[in-house]
């Protein structure tokens, strides 16, 4: 039986890239040790921040509430609010909301609830009945768009998003597969987006931390995930291969995750100072910020015949 390589307690997880066995308790504080070093490293939160936590009942976004709670809770500066977003999907997302407000209960952490029902008077289930195109497009458009909206209204100053180290680089190399240069301003801890007054700067405090160290993190210390798949889920064929391929290369090559996000973070400023940028208006019927006069969630709404309800 393995042991821990600093305490010499029974191990439980063996961290490949580093050739170190790591026991319950080392591990967990291993990860929060991760956590907080990219908190500091990208200086992503300081004194007089609101973090709002784009909690969705996951294990990343468990991780991160019970994260942010754990390093700030006796900080008075630093304020940390859940929020989750109800797309109106009965027996998923309604199961998911109340294990979202128990935790942020047990957490004594203020949680909020934001409804595509309230603000697009549609929920994701009427929206299948009528259409035949895919939900997880039109999901996404409003969730986006949900998310900054929600946080701003709560007065944050930074939403903070459940990215794992994963996530982080099969984004990378399916942007660079498809072309799409421009996205590497979204990489990295603090994503490179062009500010406007009406967006809430995201913070992925996550990044550092692999998925299967998450998920191990999430079962040891007691953090309730919500595992079900989403019934209107599609299957993102270039995503799942890109995945595999990581996944492969991850175990020929320990650590390569870590160093393709490091590489795409040094080469990012110089793709995007060799693109124009577009100045970035306000949308033309509700008044988000927008690359042209009307944004994509306003276009989709007219596409599927609803009005967006705006009272702010």
């Amino acid at each position: 039986m393995s042991k821990c390589s600093s305490c010499k307690n029974e191990s439980v997880y063996f961290r490949t890239n580093e050739g170190r066995h790591y026991c319950k308790v080392c591990f967990s504080k291993n990860i929060e040790k991760k956590v907080r070093l990219t908190i500091s490293k990208n200086n992503l939160i300081k004194n007089g921040d609101k973090i709002v936590v784009a909690f969705s009942g996951g294990k990343d976004s468990g991780n991160l509430l019970y994260l942010l709670h754990k390093i700030f809770k006796d900080n008075p500066n630093v304020k940390i609010v859940g929020m989750t977003i109800d797309e109106g999907i009965k027996g998923y997302r309604n199961i998911t909301i109340d294990k979202c407000a128990d935790f942020c209960k047990k957490l004594d952490v203020e949680h909020h609830i934001f409804t595509y029902k309230e603000y697009f008077h549609t929920t994701i289930d009427n929206l299948a009945k009528d259409n035949d195109d895919s939900m997880c497009g039109f999901c996404g458009i409003f969730r986006r768009y949900l998310l900054n909206e929600g946080a701003r209204r709560l007065d944050a100053t930074k939403l903070a998003t459940g990215h794992n180290l994963d996530d982080e680089t099969q984004s990378i190399l399916m942007n660079v597969l498809k072309g799409d240069l421009m996205r590497f301003a979204r990489i990295g801890p603090i994503p490179k987006i062009k500010r406007h007054i009406k967006f809430v700067q995201r913070i992925k405090p996550l990044i550092s931390i692999p998925e299967r160290e998450s998920a191990l993190y999430a079962m040891l210390n007691s953090i309730p995930a919500y595992f079900t798949e989403c019934p209107y889920a599609q299957r993102n064929a270039l995503r799942m291969e890109t995945r595999d391929f990581l996944n492969k290369m991850e175990e020929r090559s320990p650590g390569i995750k870590y160093s393709i996000i490091s590489s795409a973070q040094r080469v990012a400023p110089f793709i995007e100072a060799s693109f124009k940028k577009s100045n970035i208006k306000e949308c033309e019927t509700c008044g988000e910020p927008t690359s042209g006069n009307i944004c994509i969630v306003c276009q989709t709404m007219k596409k599927v015949n609803i009005k967006l309800s705006k009272s702010s």
